[in-house]
């Protein structure tokens, strides 16, 4: 037995298991050496001494028994907890969080290191993920790991890397026709939720929020609660955007097995808020030849959601529905939208994501470059105007 300074080890009543005990700041922590020879678990307690030092001193942060019982799975539980209380839970943070759980769910919490997150990182590049997506994992592991040190469950965490994204910025956005084409093969509910999206650049988690209570007249608001940026913005419901307002206000009664009332939401699918529509959103791009449905096993291109030969669902790429961000800022800045303006509408906060999102398409270049070609024209033309009319005298 050793002094209180010093810590201990000993032996509970009907375990052959060495057990130690150590102090600091005046606790006393107790943990199993998991040893039966009394040598190593002398070990194991010199190694905490030297743990309690260091922190004694200022050197390292303490890692007590309860610290090294935490599993990924418990950080991974209570991030999960977080995003619902805060209403930022989604189909994709649930996709992204499920990877997670997967690779990293049974470990220790203090078995997740800088070097453990980069053979996970090779391991997604390796199956096909795009840099992002894996991006998107590793954040949700970091904040996992950020919300237990806030809350004193964890007094460290690993530094986890970021991939580069350069160049992965999506350049995808809708014609006018081919909107109408997707509209067209829309379930009913979706198509005026789509149109607002088209025509406004908002993000679908905003427009799903929007409650009749926001409307005030012709104003309609989106509440700092429900804006990805924080802050609350309004738009004048003018035009086509009043015309849809208008048929909105014609649905908002639906028929229930109660009898008819009036619903909250503005956009909705039965009376109910609209949810997860992904693969409504797919069909309707595959069947207008904007996106196809690949077999991820096969590797061959399918016409739905299973692949017909292997039963695999099916992977989809193509358009998306954030696609509106960029065409609606594309549109506004191109029919003379003032920038900042544009910018006030969409809910962009930063001019570099702006910048992105206004993009130049093959029309735009293709105008300009017809444009360019006119311009010279016309100038070949200027020069040789006055040597022609002294050639022919009429000159003045």
């Amino acid at each position: 037995m050793k002094g209180r300074t010093q810590g201990r080890i000993f032996r509970r009543k009907g375990s052959s298991l060495w057990w130690c005990a150590y102090y600091l700041h005046g606790k006393e922590y107790r943990q199993s050496t998991e040893e039966t020879d009394e040598g190593q678990a002398q070990k194991l307690l010199n190694h905490k001494l030297d743990e309690v030092g260091a922190a004694r001193s200022g050197k390292a942060a303490f890692i007590g028994p309860e610290q090294e019982r935490i599993k990924v799975s418990d950080l991974l539980d209570a991030l999960e907890s977080d995003f619902k209380l805060r209403g930022k839970e989604t189909p994709q943070f649930r996709s992204h969080l499920k990877h997670v759980r997967a690779d990293f769910g049974g470990w220790r919490a203090l078995e997740v290191t800088a070097e453990a997150v980069d053979k996970y990182i090779e391991k997604r590049k390796d199956a096909g993920a795009a840099a992002a997506t894996i991006n998107r994992a590793t954040q949700l592991l970091s904040q996992a790991f950020t919300l237990a040190i806030e809350r004193n469950r964890l007094s460290s965490a690993p530094k986890i890397r970021q991939l580069s994204e350069r160049g992965n910025a999506r350049k995808g956005f809708f014609s006018d026709a081919e909107f109408h084409a997707v509209e067209s093969h829309l379930p009913a509910y979706l198509r005026d939720f789509a149109r607002f999206g088209y025509l406004t650049a908002w993000r679908k988690g905003e427009i799903a929020s929007l409650r009749w209570e926001d409307v005030d007249g012709d104003i309609i608001e989106l509440r700092a609660e429900h804006s990805k940026n924080g802050e609350a913005r309004t738009l004048t419901l003018d035009g086509e955007l009043g015309e849809l307002i208008e048929r909105r206000r014609v649905e908002r009664q639906v028929k229930t097995e109660k009898g008819a009332m009036l619903t909250a939401f503005i956009f909705h699918n039965g009376g109910l808020p609209i949810g997860d529509f992904r693969k409504s959103w797919a069909a309707a791009c595959v069947a207008s030849g904007l996106g196809r449905f690949t077999c991820p096993n096969c590797e061959q291109c399918v016409n739905g959601h299973k692949c017909p030969e292997c039963k695999s669902e099916t992977k989809y790429s193509g358009r998306l529905f954030h696609d509106f961000r960029r065409t609606g800022v594309r549109n506004m800045v191109r029919a003379g939208v003032g920038e900042k303006i544009a910018m006030s509408i969409s809910g962009h906060k930063t001019r570099s994501i702006f910048d992105r999102y206004n993009i130049v398409n093959e029309a735009d270049k293709r105008d300009a470059m017809q444009r360019t070609q006119d311009y010279l024209k016309n100038a070949a033309q200027a020069q040789k105007r006055p040597a022609i009319m002294r050639q022919t005298g009429t000159e003045n």
